[in-house]
């Protein structure tokens, strides 16, 4: 989830994001096999064990993450799996670690309440810290594609990402600063980014919300990552299993709703007026409306005012790869495939 406001919010314990819609979405029955793929501090996982689920395989990349969770694995009884991993890779975990047919799918995509928490991460303008942004801390960091970028990069990662329309002036004003020395703390990333843009009107986002954005895209390539995973989780859920996802800004909720748009057949469907087109059978039946939170979650975890949760139910029909043109994700900038070996 992404930060916005010009002062940090108190740390807080975890609070999962839409639980209850969650759980409702994704219907857990007694013995069922569940993937989540964005474990966290583990609460859909703990409430899908307490739903009686037979097995859940959870997936993180962050160590801290995955230490956490030892004890809610212990305390499981052998009915949880925690994976070491990467939730675009959730199909070979599957095939490696699932007892039986997959019932259903759930992602939380995007930063953590606890990575944006902990200033050492470098995830937030909020608390001055290393610039980092490493979900699995490793790999390049956000200050490396700062310092490394040149500026056309830059300006195409902070547009594309980030969706800025200042995002040439933001590079440039970058680029002229590491001239002077290298940029390495988000404090500072923050005052550059700032300084470059006219003074925000009282209750607007932060400046600096959009680099920030889509710095720590680029660093975990998250946004490639998200096709991936709807890619594998259409080939691992058996008919009738659900495929449940919660995004956090417009880039990742408009991937997740043309991919839905597409697998139920919904795209290119013409006029009602005209003759009926006859494509490929739908892999997913029509997706249930848009979920938001209400006023009483915003109000006890503001960091889930921007949430938004779509959900499908998977047919019978054989999984197809779509084109990630197609839906929705923009072009990779040079520097993110530097940061990412190429994978995309």
């Amino acid at each position: 989830m992404s930060a916005g406001g010009e002062t940090a919010p108190p740390a807080a314990p975890h609070i999962p994001v839409l639980l209850d819609e969650v759980m409702e979405a994704l219907a857990p029955i007694a013995g069922g096999i569940f993937i989540d793929g964005t474990f966290g501090a583990g609460g859909y996982t703990r409430a899908l064990l307490e739903r009686g689920a037979a097995q859940v395989i959870a997936i993180d990349r962050d160590p801290e993450a995955l230490s956490a969770g030892a004890m809610l694995v212990e305390a499981s009884g052998g009915r949880l799996v925690l994976v070491d991993g990467v939730f675009a890779e959730l199909d070979r975990i599957a095939e490696a670690h699932a007892a039986g047919p997959v019932t259903g799918v759930v992602l939380d995509i995007g930063v953590s309440s606890m990575q944006l928490d902990q200033a050492g991460r470098g995830f937030s303008f909020m608390r001055d810290g290393p610039l980092d942004m490493r979900m699995a801390q490793a790999g390049p960091s956000a200050s490396d594609l700062v310092n490394r970028a040149d500026e056309r990069d830059l300006a195409d990662i902070i547009y594309h990402f980030g969706e800025d329309h200042a995002a040439r002036r933001i590079a440039r004003t970058i680029v002229a600063a590491r001239a002077g020395e290298p940029i390495t703390r988000t404090g500072q990333l923050a005052g550059i980014v700032s300084g470059c843009l006219p003074r925000q009107r009282p209750g607007r986002i932060h400046p600096a919300t959009r680099t920030f954005q889509a710095l720590r895209i680029a660093v975990n390539d998250e946004l490639g990552q998200l096709v991936q995973a709807l890619e594998a989780a259409e080939s691992v859920l058996a008919p009738g299993g659900r495929l449940v996802i919660v995004t956090f800004h417009s880039l990742e909720d408009r991937i997740v709703k043309r991919s839905f748009q597409i697998a139920s057949g919904q795209e290119g469907q013409g006029s009602r007026h005209g003759p009926v087109r006859q494509g490929p059978p739908p892999r997913y039946l029509r997706p249930a409306r848009t979920t938001k939170p209400g006023e009483a979650e915003i109000a006890l975890n503001p960091r889930a005012r921007s949430a938004r949760l779509r959900a499908a139910v998977r047919t019978d029909a054989p999984p197809v790869r779509v084109d990630p043109a197609r839906l929705g994700l923009p072009p990779a900038p040079v520097a993110t495939e530097l940061m990412t070996g190429g994978r995309r």
